[in-house]
């Protein structure tokens, strides 16, 4: 070979070394400019998918700008293998190494589902199959329905109201209804059975189950937590000296799709399981799903000798407690003599 085609020879394999070098920089580089998108975007890896097939659904999506230099990259630094399946969001100026770690730790996208306090069961229900993030399970057909709730949860025989604890729940995609109620149910157990422990020893109550049927009267009678305990001191006074719960709440509760807003004489005088004006004690179940809030306020009932209360006319949700029927009835006239006057004023004229 003459000097001359060895130079020739030499200056191609340089030229050739410093381009890969270049392109190597580049892509390197690409790893760490943030990408542009104009708002979060959800990705799924699928279970078992190559990191290949990964990067160029990345590309497509316009998140990686070089899926190679991303492989390679991953490949290199024995990251390919690590990358765990799941729902991820992409905010926009992530870069494509951060995402490749996020992927890494697993770092999916979690959801959230509130239940919320003094919700039926079927109110949670509902708010369940609307949820586009939950898998939902077939569901029974009435009159069915709750009964095999229970015992799709392995819970037959328990009847589903109160029994789901009301607080935001976090999942990834794919999981299902019931998955969710396992977990509002499991966390309801803990909570009851933890005050149940912890409660006031003078507390007229004889177990657990009885104390989430007077939360959940507690919870629907008021949303001012500052007055929970009050309200259950209140009904636990009445217990103890043989009243009548008389709580409008269980009557509505007992009247079902025939509640349209109004408790009207009749309803009151009509007996059933659930007409605490017409039977003394407790109704047979809770009445709606009491929070935390509301279980640990019945089982430490503020000590008061009121035995009526009825809407302040602060319009703030709080209530106004009295220990005899001339005041109740005088706080009675006061709140009603305030709608009277808000009605007049709000009248169109």
């Amino acid at each position: 070979m003459s000097r001359g085609w060895r130079y020739t020879l030499v200056l191609c394999v340089l030229l050739l070394g410093s381009g890969a070098a270049a392109v190597v920089w580049i892509g390197i580089h690409s790893l760490d400019e943030p990408t542009r998108l104009a708002a979060p975007v959800r990705f799924k890896v699928a279970p078992g998918a190559s990191l290949g097939r990964v990067a160029a659904e990345l590309a497509a999506e316009g998140v990686v700008v070089n899926p190679r230099a991303w492989v390679l990259y991953a490949r290199w630094s024995h990251l390919a293998s690590a990358v765990k399946a799941g729902e991820y969001e992409i905010q926009p100026g992530t870069t494509p190494r951060e995402l490749l770690m996020k992927m890494v730790n697993g770092q999916v996208l979690l959801h959230s589902f509130t239940i919320i306090d003094g919700w039926r069961v079927q109110d949670m229900l509902d708010a369940l199959r609307r949820n586009p993030d939950v898998v939902s399970t077939p569901a029974e057909k009435a009159p069915n329905l709750m009964s095999k709730l229970m015992e799709k949860l392995g819970l037959p025989g328990l009847d589903p109201e109160g029994q789901f604890l009301p607080e935001t729940y976090r999942f990834v995609a794919g999981t299902t209804d019931l998955e969710l109620l396992r977990q509002a149910h499991a966390a309801l157990a803990k909570e009851l059975d933890s005050a149940w422990m912890e409660r006031d020893p003078a507390l007229p109550l004889r177990d657990s189950r009885e104390l989430l049927i007077m939360a959940s009267i507690v919870q629907k009678e008021s949303g001012v937590p500052q007055e929970l305990a009050k309200i259950a001191g209140l009904y636990v006074h009445r217990l103890e000296i043989g009243m009548r719960l008389q709580a409008d709440p269980t009557v509505i509760y007992g009247m079902g799709d025939r509640y349209d807003g109004e408790i009207r004489t009749a309803d009151l005088r009509a007996d059933g399981p659930y007409n605490t004006y017409t039977r003394v004690g407790l109704p047979p179940t809770p009445i709606a799903l009491p929070g935390a809030a509301a279980i640990r306020a019945t089982a430490h009932p503020e000590k008061t000798d009121a035995i009526y209360f009825v809407a302040s006319p602060k319009d703030d949700g709080s209530h106004v407690f009295s220990s005899t029927l001339e005041k109740h009835n005088a706080a009675v006239a006061s709140y009603l003599a305030h709608q009277r006057q808000k009605a007049s004023a709000e009248a169109p004229r």
